[in-house]
């Protein structure tokens, strides 16, 4: 499984601590550190920004992400793009900007949650990749209800145990998460939103800087792989048990 961790990462040592020979991902609302990204990475992608432009009330611009991923497709180091899509949108509006899609294979399609397990069918059968992304009622990860949603996803997604294509989950690099599923890839911000939680560093990790903090929380994530087959979520029980006394990052995706 490739764990590819969000940015920005702040300051810039930071970064380098965490996404020295790693992966990264950057997103076109916040793509200020693209170009050390694709310096010091092995491997990065590009995510449309859709998230985060929908949480702020923004309308993002197409035509200047597909500009701005087309500056950065023939670096040996980028691996594929997000393609546009709508976060609370129809299958209708997404399934207009796949069309819309200039740049063919180099391109994964988001299928939400919220969206009919049929869409779901139809994307695992065209395309080589696909991204998972909590949408309505399943827009937060990790959650009883949205295992249940996962697991119907898995069903329709998978040949018995095993994907039908590579699957990504968007937001799910939380190891209590992508353990349990059979995900070629997975991207979170966890690195960048927790390094700066000073009340989480408490006792032996006090005095640690931000680049410590990025190197341990890096370390804890990638000790860790994806499942190898569908086999079933946690179970309640496992869910409450992390809920309460989890992985400290638990709240923030």
């Amino acid at each position: 499984m490739i764990h590819y961790h969000g940015t920005p990462i702040t300051p810039l040592e930071a970064a380098h601590a965490c996404l020295r020979g790693k992966h990264g991902m950057v997103s076109f609302a916040n793509p200020e550190q693209v170009a050390v990204v694709a310096e010091v990475c092995q491997s990065f992608a590009l995510d449309n920004g859709a998230f985060s432009f929908w949480r702020g009330g923004q309308k993002p611009d197409w035509k200047r992400y597909y500009e701005w991923v087309g500056q950065w497709i023939k670096h040996p180091g980028f691996d594929w793009a997000v393609i546009p899509d709508v976060i609370d949108g129809d299958e209708d509006a997404n399934d207009k900007l796949i069309d819309e899609w200039p740049y063919g294979i180099f391109g994964v399609p988001v299928w939400h949650f919220h969206e009919s397990l049929d869409r779901l069918s139809f994307l695992v059968d065209i395309y080589p990749r696909v991204a998972l992304g909590s949408s309505g009622q399943w827009a937060t990860v990790g959650t009883a209800s949205w295992w249940q949603r996962m697991a119907k996803a898995m069903e329709s997604a998978c040949n018995g145990s095993k994907p039908i294509c590579k699957l990504h989950g968007l937001r799910m690099l939380n190891p209590e998460v992508f353990r349990h599923l059979p995900l070629a890839s997975a991207d979170s911000t966890n690195v960048a939103r927790n390094i700066g939680l000073d009340s989480r560093w408490r006792g032996a990790y006090s005095p640690a800087s931000k680049a410590m903090r990025a190197a341990i929380l890096t370390e804890r994530i990638e000790a860790h792989n994806s499942a190898a087959e569908w086999i079933g979520g946690p179970v309640q029980e496992e869910i409450l048990e992390e809920t309460l006394f989890g992985w400290p990052d638990k709240r923030v995706q």
